[in-house]
């Protein structure tokens, strides 16, 4: 009987980390989930007027929707600073433009891309990134 019991619980503890991988898809839609958290990943940059220049091509950013349901945090790798707070606009079906949006400064993010050129207080913070 303790073979038995010892051998549903190996069965067990392997069969949860298998579940908890598979509920974490790619395929979820920034725009549509109440809670979304996802990480991008590829060509990431930081400027700003103090002389920090930070640039690399395999960074990576970590998205999540916060409580409001329309703002987003961005955090970095490279220690780039976090851009938090960001208020978006749903466009089309499954895009996501940072309100207040031109051709000079715009976070535009979907379930598989993220693009960023984002101007703030002399601060410049861009990320061309998938999933």
């Amino acid at each position: 009987m303790k073979n038995v019991i010892k051998v549903l619980g190996v069965l067990v503890l392997g069969l949860i980390p298998l579940l908890l991988l598979s509920a974490c898809n790619n395929d979820d839609d920034p725009a549509d989930n109440d809670f979304f958290a996802g990480t991008y990943a590829g060509s990431i940059s930081y400027r700003d007027g103090d002389g920090t220049d930070i640039s690399t091509d395999n960074g990576k950013v970590f998205v999540t929707k916060i409580a409001s349901g329309t703002r987003y945090n961005f955090a970095f790798s490279d220690k780039i600073p976090d851009l938090n707070g960001v208020e978006f606009e749903k466009k089309g079906d499954n895009i996501l433009v940072s309100v207040g949006s031109d051709e000079t400064s715009y976070i535009r993010i979907d379930n598989n891309t993220l693009k960023i050129l984002y101007l703030k207080d002399g601060k410049t913070w861009t990320a061309s990134c998938t999933r």
